[in-house]
């Protein structure tokens, strides 16, 4: 009974796999000193994912995926965000 319980659990967890893409906002743009930063955030509640998806040459992926996180954190908050959707192909 127990190993048909622990299979029974596995396969309801196989089946609840997590993407991303099910999460995604539309990408956003966020205008930096050094130029513009596209993001893509997620839900409010998974910060943790948002990240970069163009950033200008001079800036580090680092230094982008921050200031993603930055505005995800921002939009979390409930504080203003000063930013633009942003139509990127890719």
């Amino acid at each position: 009974m127990v190993k048909y319980i622990s299979a029974l659990a596995l396969v309801f967890l196989a089946a609840c796999s997590i993407d991303p893409k099910d999460y995604e906002s539309p990408p956003v743009t966020v205008e930096t000193a050094a130029g513009p930063v596209v993001c893509q955030l997620y839900t409010k509640d998974l910060v943790r994912w948002d990240r970069a998806i163009q950033r200008p040459e001079s800036m580090s992926v680092e230094t982008a995926d921050q200031i993603c996180l930055n505005e995800g954190l921002r939009e979390k908050n409930g504080e203003p965000v000063n930013r633009q959707t942003a139509d990127v192909a890719l």
